[in-house]
């Protein structure tokens, strides 16, 4: 039989950088997030001085094998990352800015002047969008958010999944599969998959935490505490609560526009997680989780001239703002989750089945605002040109239930071990859009004005409103074959049949060969398929938009709709997906590990946010100028893409004087190119409008090219000290005015931070320091030219600048 360690406990290419298995704790004095390894022909675990979670009931994402696995067998690359340290020592206080800081493939950031994208944060592999991965909750589907990402540097037009609705404290790992899983787990999975498994532990915890921006704003205050409670017979109650209090900041300046608040939205957040096994017999266990988060967030919309400015006075009223003003998008965000299931044994088969629930919602208001059209009408009227200033702007939904069947058994007398494994799913998606009040969409004095709305985000109109659901079920085989004990593969298939679409089938083969005990090759082929998603599908609004600093009324129209159709939009259909990876992990040291994979993935049809239509098209422009309309977008299937590149981790660890030292290196490198764009015939001639060079560089541009960590932990005695580079490389996105105007190019930068911890007691601990300690900033550029209207986009590391923070917890 081929070597085994326990799940989640064994070393080698562990920690941040690991290829399958981390330790949960690290040797003595170190640092619990940092790399750990030990030889890989010894798999030999490591133990820490907490109680460690049920390990043999917890599945490695990418093998459906339970109980005793090895990260020497892993044929694709996996990264398991433990949480111990994040909320009681990072410079983070979120889940998914924490891990685009771990991991070099994934990208995530706030975005600012983005409307609502500014309130939500998504994780994307390896350079695509945040909708192409897929992210598990102890291995269970988690719900995207409702919200569509209009506007930002990166995942235009996508839907993902917020990581930030569950407390860093909540978490004791995480897992990201880098290769394609779809034919594993389903749509969603053409990047990879990133699953959360949550803290089981028994005892208590408690942190306090603050962060800060050095220019004196951004204060970001959060309270959160853990308690895991045994039942009996060895189960495990987990609960955690957490409250964030994070402020404002403001980049703005007099020289470009006094009025302008360009930084971070406000937060105010309450959130309370469950997690729990308890077993009910000696071979079955019922297990549940759930989270409920709310959360209130104000952005700053684009600014309003005063009267007199250059600014169309129409957008204002003299007697409301003379002298200009800033809306607020005030979105409130309920967003809900919960798995319960059981499994148990029989004839040395497991089996498992369980429910999943989740909504996300999302509720706008527009404060500091007005309706132009309706104070002028006041003013007609004799009255002195005032409108309300608060307007409830409508908002969206969307819910999933999942129910899941698995099977599993472990053959050891053929060959040298196989794993079948079959289950199915049944998913039932539904997806609402909420009108606003009259006021936040009405023309009250008439059209032609083009002073409709609430200024900052017009409501949602009736005519928007939607109510629609689908659902989908899907039934796989996936068999696990150690040919030797040196050689394997997993063959997996899967077909899905959607009830909005039709059907599909897919396949992956993955395998892994040890040269010898410290030499392994591994790689994978495999398609998959991402279906479109609700959201794309029947997502309406008309909304302003500021295109080189002139407002702009901008309609989106869902797919299917009489514009749509003028316009010559076809029907969406589901992305598919070609994927490849090849690499191989050594360990030339006891204390070294080295991993690299090489991966291309090809995707056909890819659905993105098209360019602009304007009142110049023949097809749709006099509709647009009749409706006092600029802008038309729309969601297509319109290119081909092919994105390739590599990934290198490396971790080291010694002893270094009195103390420990553990040090890791990972770089990514990812290059995403257009292959065809798919032109409907009655837009031959018009592949601008479709997708322009600005629309394009979205995609192949949306972030770094390259990436790369480079840290180091040192600890001795009761000191722990933390230094981290970050490096983003360069980035060109386009620009609104186009050629001659010359691209936006952002230049590579690198960012870094840095923690020093103080142990009082083995259970109180102080850590202090900085973050982007050096003060970058990405490159300036026109203002005029850039999304969000400032002199760069929230790219790479973000606009704020460095910061500081504190951590006080406490164990009990």
């Amino acid at each position: 039989m081929r070597m085994t360690a326990l799940a989640l406990a064994s070393c080698g290419l562990t920690g941040l950088f690991g290829t399958g298995i981390a330790s949960a704790m690290p040797a003595a004095g170190g640092d619990a997030d940092a790399p750990q390894s030990a030889t890989p022909s010894t798999g030999q675990a490591q133990k820490g001085n907490v109680k460690a979670t049920n390990l043999q009931e917890v599945t490695v994402v990418g093998t459906r094998r339970t109980g005793q696995v090895s990260y020497t067998d892993s044929p694709v690359p996996v990264d398991v990352l433990p949480m111990n340290n994040a909320a009681t020592q990072g410079a983070q206080q979120g889940l998914t800015e924490t891990l685009s800081y771990k991991v070099p493939s994934l990208v995530s950031g706030y975005q600012t002047g983005s409307d609502n994208a500014d309130s939500e944060d998504t994780p994307a592999l390896r350079g695509l969008g945040s909708d192409q991965t897929l992210v598990l909750v102890n291995g269970k589907r988690l719900h995207q958010m409702a919200l569509v990402n209009l506007f930002g540097a990166r995942n235009r037009g996508d839907s993902g999944t917020d990581l930030n609705t569950i407390p860093l404290l909540a978490v004791d790992q995480v897992q990201v599969l880098r290769d394609g899983a779809a034919a594993q787990y389903g749509s969603d999975a053409i990047a990879g998959v990133v699953n959360v498994v949550l803290k089981r532990s028994k005892g208590c915890e408690a942190v306090a935490g603050y962060n800060q921006y050095t220019q004196g704003d951004g204060q970001d205050y959060l309270a959160s505490a853990y308690c895991g409670f045994a039942t009996g017979n060895d189960g495990v109650i987990a609960m955690t609560v957490q409250h964030q209090d994070r402020g404002r900041s403001n980049r703005t300046s007099a020289a470009l526009d006094p009025l302008r608040t360009i930084g971070d939205a406000s937060v105010h957040e309450n959130t309370f997680y469950l997690n729990g096994d308890v077993p009910i017999a000696s071979d079955a266990h019922v297990y549940f989780d759930g989270g409920i988060q709310n959360r209130a967030v104000s952005s700053a919309a684009f600014a309003r001239g005063g009267i007199g400015s250059d600014d169309i006075p129409a957008r204002n009223s003299a007697a409301m703002y003379p002298d200009g003003f800033v809306p607020y998008i005030n979105p409130y965000i309920q967003d809900r989750h919960a798995t319960a299931g059981i499994w148990w044994m029989w004839r040395d088969w497991r089996f498992d089945a369980s429910q999943t629930l989740g909504y996300n919602r999302l509720m706008d208001t527009i404060r500091h605002t007005l309706n132009a059209s309706m104070a002028n009408l006041d003013l007609e009227l004799g009255g002195a040109g005032v409108s309300p200033n608060v307007f409830g702007a409508g908002g969206f939904s969307f819910g999933q239930d999942t129910t899941n069947f698995d099977a599993t058994k472990l053959f050891d007398g053929w060959m040298s071990g196989v794993n079948v494994a079959f289950g199915g799913e049944f998913r039932r998606e539904q997806y609402k859009i909420y009108p606003g009040s009259v006021g936040s969409w009405i023309d009250a004095d008439g059209p032609g004005g083009g002073n409709a709305g609430s200024q900052g985000f017009p409501g949602f109109q009736p005519s928007d409103a939607t109510n629609k659901s689908r659902h989908s079920w899907a039934l796989y085989v996936d068999v696990e074959t150690d040919w030797t004990d040196r050689f394997m593969t997993d063959q997996a298939i899967r077909h899905e049949d959607y009830s909005d679409f039709g059907s599909t089938t897919i396949g992956k083969l993955s395998g892994a060969f040890h040269v010898n005990g410290n030499f392994l090759l591994r790689g994978s082929v495999s398609t998959g398929f991402r279906a479109p998603s609700l959201q794309q599908r029947y997502f309406s609004s008309t909304f302003s938009d500021f295109v080189s600093g002139v407002q702009t009324n901008v309609v989106i129209a869902p797919n299917g709709s009489p514009l749509a159709n003028a316009a010559g939009i076809p029907p969406l259909k589901q992305e598919k997906s070609r994927s490849a990876t090849l690499g191989f992990t050594w360990t030339p040291l006891d204390n070294l590990s080295i991993t690299v994979d090489g991966y291309r993935i090809d995707i056909k049809h890819r659905i993105v946010l098209s360019g602009t239509f304007d009142t110049s098209d023949p097809n749709i422009g006099s509709v647009l100028a009749a409706q006092n309309i600029g802008e038309a977008q729309f969601f297509v299937n319109s290119v081909d893409t092919r994105t390739q590149g590599f990934d290198l981790t490396a971790d080291y660890h010694t002893t270094l004087g009195a103390g420990r030292l553990d040090s890791f290196l990972s770089f990514n490198h990812t290059e995403t190119t257009i292959q065809k764009v798919h032109t409907p015939p009655s837009l031959a001639g018009r592949e601008d409008s479709l997708l322009g060079e600005r629309d394009a560089l979205f995609i192949t541009n949306g972030a770094p090219r390259e990436k790369a960590v480079l840290g180091f932990n040192y600890a001795l005695g009761k000191w722990d000290t933390d230094v981290k580079f970050i490096y983003f490389g360069p980035m060109t996105l386009g620009t609104f005015s186009g050629p001659p105007v010359p691209n936006a190019h952002y230049a590579d930068k690198t960012s870094a931070d840095v923690g020093v911890t103080y142990h009082f007691t083995p259970a109180m601990k102080l850590t202090v320091g900085g973050h982007n300690v050096f003060g970058k900033y990405p490159t300036r550029q026109d203002p005029n030219e850039t999304d969000n209207g400032f002199w760069y986009e929230a790219v790479q590391f973000g606009l704020n600048g460095a910061a500081w923070f504190a951590r006080l917890s406490y164990k009990f």
